[in-house]
Parts: C-alpha cells; structure tokens; sequence
C-alpha cells in the first residue's frame, strides 16, 4: 500500500487569529480559505510540503453532532483539551523563541523528554495543543 498524510483537521474559533498564528507565526502557506454562511474553513501547510495540510475547521458544525456535545466540544476546547498535532522542526530553539516574543501560549519550554525527542509545548489560539519537536 502506498498511503500518505494528507490533511488533518484542527477547529479554530477565530478565522483571524487563526490566520495569524499558523501563517504569521508558523510560516505555512495558505492554501484554501472557504467561507460558508459565515463560516470559514482554512486549508494551511508547510511551504515544499504541497500533500500535507491542516484544515482549520469551525467548531462542532457537522450537523450529525448533537447540542450536548456541541456544548462539550466548546468546553473542552476553551480548556484546550479537545485536539491536538506533533510538527517537527530543524531549529527547535529558534521556533521557541520566535513564538514566545510573539507571546504564544507557551505550555513547556524545550525540554529532553524521557523517550528520547527533545520538543516544547504551545497552545493554538483556539486552543489546540501543538507539541514542536527537534528533527533528528
């Protein structure tokens, strides 16, 4: 079989900020902005990396989810315990300081880890636990 990452879904509860984080801050390219009765859907990824991307997504939208977890989807993502992603970095220290000048929601500081990657931890402006760690 030959099966690839393509696109992995993150929600966001601010389009803008959003934006600001995963363009500004991180550096990926923006590939789809979609906009749907006052919604937006926003494809990023790493630039040179065309086939791997993230889809900012609005919050708890698919009409098959019921308002009892619509609520606690809104709660677990104000906590920021809902989703989740591992990027990877050549330049782990540099990546850190950059986003904590820019006052990113820094979780941990680089830190060895005790199975071996050396990584930080910040949180997405809705929330979403980015863990970065150091390309080997």
């Amino acid at each position: 079989m030959d099966i690839t990452i393509h696109s992995s879904f993150l929600p966001h509860d601010d389009a803008d900020a959003a934006l600001a984080f995963y363009r500004d801050l991180l550096g990926f390219e923006v590939r789809l902005d979609v906009g749907y009765e006052g919604l937006r859907w926003i494809t990023v990824g790493p630039p040179g990396q065309p086939d791997t991307s993230i889809v900012l997504t609005p919050p708890a939208v698919d009409p098959g989810i019921t308002d009892d977890e619509r609520r606690l989807i809104l709660e677990m993502m104000a906590k920021g315990t809902y989703a989740g992603l591992q990027l990877a970095t050549r330049d782990l220290d540099g990546t850190f300081e950059k986003l904590q000048a820019a006052d990113a929601d820094v979780v941990q500081e680089p830190t060895e880890q005790p199975y071996g990657l050396r990584d930080f931890a910040v949180r997405d402006p809705a929330g979403n636990l980015l863990r970065i760690q150091q390309v080997r």
